[in-house]
């Protein structure tokens, strides 16, 4: 699943428990299943930032990958 397909998952779980009618056991599963989205986005964010910090600028405006210890 992509990083934006997480984050819309994310957003029709808040909209669903947002709601009135939602029972207590289907509110729970979709509070259980909210959080290892969000945990997997997190992640994909953090090695996705990672990568960028790994990009650094040159004095002549151009740009060098080095490699970092993760």
């Amino acid at each position: 699943m992509s990083f934006e397909a997480r984050l819309s998952r994310l957003e029709e779980i808040v909209s669903r428990l947002e709601q009135d009618d939602v029972g207590l056991d289907a509110s729970l599963k979709l509070f259980e299943e909210g959080i290892e989205v969000l945990r997997a986005a997190s992640a994909e964010l953090e090695k996705t930032e990672g990568k960028v910090k790994m990009l650094i600028e040159r004095a002549d405006g151009s740009f060098e990958l080095r490699g970092m210890d993760l």
